[in-house]
């Protein structure tokens, strides 16, 4: 039975990053619910008051070590997450970004179970989340 509109909790605001360095794309093995262990853009919840590009360049930072700016939107995605009778366990709605990398040093943090620069032969051998399928599959199709 899935949940009623008056006690479903409402969609949590995130953000998540494109970060390419050559011809290799920056990604995280996701170390908690949802999509855990999956592969995925880095990114995570936005704080009240936190602006979007400042929340998508602070959780690259804190899950991957390396620092991003120049940040601009590139998509939207929702992860509605689902148990099995049909009742709503999460829904986040992400803003994703595209960053250019500046420094650090790639090293797993925060909530991220492994990171990893992948090269488009790396990630046919990946179990990636939908959405960064998604993405990466429209980027390489311009």
């Amino acid at each position: 039975m899935s949940q009623s509109r008056t006690d479903a909790q409402p969609p949590i605001l995130g953000v998540s990053v494109l970060a390419r360095r050559d011809a290799r794309v920056l990604l995280v093995r996701r170390g908690r619910p949802p999509r855990e262990g999956a592969w995925a853009l880095p990114g995570g919840k936005v704080d009240a008051g936190e602006r979007l590009a400042e929340a998508a360049a602070r959780e690259v930072r804190e899950e991957t070590g390396i620092t991003v700016d120049h940040l601009r939107r590139i998509d939207v995605a929702e992860i509605i997450d689902r148990d099995d009778s049909g009742g709503l366990r999460s829904h986040h709605v992400l803003v994703v970004f595209e960053g250019a990398v500046r420094s650090g040093t790639l090293t797993a943090g925060d909530d991220a179970a492994e990171v990893k620069w992948a090269t488009a032969a790396d990630l046919d051998d990946m179990t990636l989340t939908e959405d960064t399928a998604r993405v990466l599959a429209r980027l390489a199709d311009e």
